[in-house]
């Protein structure tokens, strides 16, 4: 049934001003929004029920501690972006700004506004919440419980695990620690906390329905989901809230629910706390996540199959290809293996081995127990990236480049998701220069020089120097979609 549910991302309610409420249509408008790594400073069928049935809680469950642990460290965050038109009137506007200087009012800008939740978690002011909640904003603002506000830059985004991190400048703030999502049970009771509806604080039970959840929400093969299902009732503003076990410890990013109507309707999905402390440490250590691979094609284990292959259970899955040069080759695991645990972790889904291989980085090594032959081997895996190799890459500081007159970054991983791009670099300062003159604007990204791509400083200086004819090409877009190219003289 849960398939034929439609899965909405849980909490960020959109606005907008009056004149963009009359005259904008974006999609966004139509979404409901709703380690062993070590520790950082950071801790076809319609559903019959119309509505949802709920089970009073054991008399002797206490939940008010964990409650008045987490409030005060639960946060509203309000998104502010704006949306620019892909009009004559815009294509020509960075342009217009140089000849003729800022524009008092460009009608071409809409304003929409976005609401989620976060979960404070160090003391001077690091937030984690939701991709979704923050992704294309251009100001954000978190409300405490005691009403303070305060300014927040975003410090790192990964969309595969719709993870962000964000910061404050504060001090002495109440955060949550940690929970071991992995010791998490089917049954057990939890708490969700966050603001739904910008209902400031609220806070509902409920118990952990499922585990290892793919609800294929994320869109991307390389995306990990592998959510903890609960029926604690999670609404639009709840996105990047907390679920909290009966200690108060943080076990759970809130991040979906399934519905028909936009709301909650039985059922809503967090992304377990051994991932989320795994992708904020990296955050914070690296500017980036840090994906590690076994190197490894597999199927799901069915009836079916198991009979194909001779086997009389279901556990496990199965190894339908190992890639050349990866983890897996490299430490004998063939294809036709069944692989059952990863360090002692039972995985029978991809999501459960998505999730075991998702708390690790490049260079780390996995004890993975594989039924070849009806005999149990244990394999000794040293994890890859995508690439191939061992290497942890630190996102690069933004530089200047004199021959363009610009300061660049590369693009942030949620760039590369919504630009559909590979790589580039993105315009964070501009002085007098070529691409001044030739009318471009902060967040432009450079794909393309001379026909190379560009990603970081070195490849950019070695497609400066490909030019031809002392012509120079230039191609990249702006974040709306909008692409450009032109050529300069020397």
């Amino acid at each position: 049934m849960l398939r034929n549910l439609a899965y909405l991302l849980a909490g960020v309610v959109l606005t907008a001003g009056i004149i963009s409420i009359l005259n904008f249509n974006g999609k966004r408008e139509h979404i409901f929004l709703q380690d062993k790594s070590p520790r950082t400073q950071v801790q076809p069928d319609r559903m019959h029920a119309r509505t949802a049935s709920f089970v009073a809680a054991p008399q002797d469950i206490d939940f008010v501690s964990a409650a008045e642990k987490t409030v005060n460290a639960v946060v509203h965050i309000r998104t502010e972006m704006v949306r620019r038109g892909a009009s004559y009137d815009d294509f020509f506007g960075s342009l217009r700004e140089y000849l003729y200087g800022n524009p008092h009012h460009n009608p071409a800008q809409r304003s929409l506004v976005g609401f989620g939740s976060g979960v404070v978690l160090s003391a001077d002011g690091y937030i984690v919440t939701n991709n979704h909640v923050v992704e294309g904003a251009d100001k954000i603002e978190v409300t405490f419980n005691d009403k303070r506000k305060s300014k927040a830059i975003v410090i790192g985004t990964d969309p595969n695990t719709d993870l962000a991190l964000i910061k404050v400048d504060a001090e002495e703030l109440h955060f949550l620690e940690f929970g071991n999502s992995d010791d998490v049970q089917i049954g057990e009771w939890v708490l969700a906390v966050g603001n739904p509806f910008n209902l400031t604080s609220t806070v509902t039970a409920g118990i952990v329905s499922a585990k290892a959840r793919n609800i294929n929400i994320l869109g991307n093969r390389s995306s990990i989901e592998s959510f903890i299902q609960t029926d604690a009732v999670i609404n639009r503003g709840n996105s990047g809230g907390a679920l909290v076990n009966n200690n108060g410890e943080l076990i759970g990013i809130n991040a979906a629910i399934a519905s028909h109507t936009g709301v909650y309707e039985g059922y809503s999905f967090a992304i377990p706390a051994n991932i989320v402390r795994k992708v904020v440490d990296d955050l914070i250590l690296y500017g980036e996540p840090q994906r590690a691979f076994i190197g490894i094609e597999i199927r799901e284990m069915t009836a079916d199959l198991a009979k194909e292959i001779g086997r009389e259970d279901i556990n496990g899955v199965f190894v339908a290809g190992v890639m050349e040069n990866g983890g897996a080759a490299e430490a004998g695991i063939d294809a036709g293996d069944v692989i059952t645990y990863v360090d002692d972790v039972a995985v029978n889904t991809l999501s459960q081995l998505l999730e075991v291989v998702g708390q690790h980085r490049p260079g780390d090594e996995v004890t993975v127990s594989v039924i070849r032959d009806g005999k149990e081997y244990d394999f000794q895996v040293l994890l890859k990236n995508r690439e191939g190799t061992t290497e942890v890459k630190k996102r690069e500081e933004a530089f200047f480049n004199e021959t363009l007159g610009v300061s660049l970054a590369r693009i942030s991983n949620s760039d590369r998701n919504n630009l559909g791009l590979n790589g580039g670099l993105k315009v964070t300062n501009l002085e007098e220069g070529i691409l001044m003159r030739g009318g471009i604007s902060e967040g432009f990204v450079i794909v393309r020089i001379n026909g190379k791509p560009v990603d970081d400083k070195a490849s950019l200086e070695s497609a400066l120097n490909n030019k031809r004819q002392n012509t120079t090409r230039v191609e990249g877009m702006y974040p709306n979609g909008m692409k450009i190219s032109f050529e300069f003289f020397d």
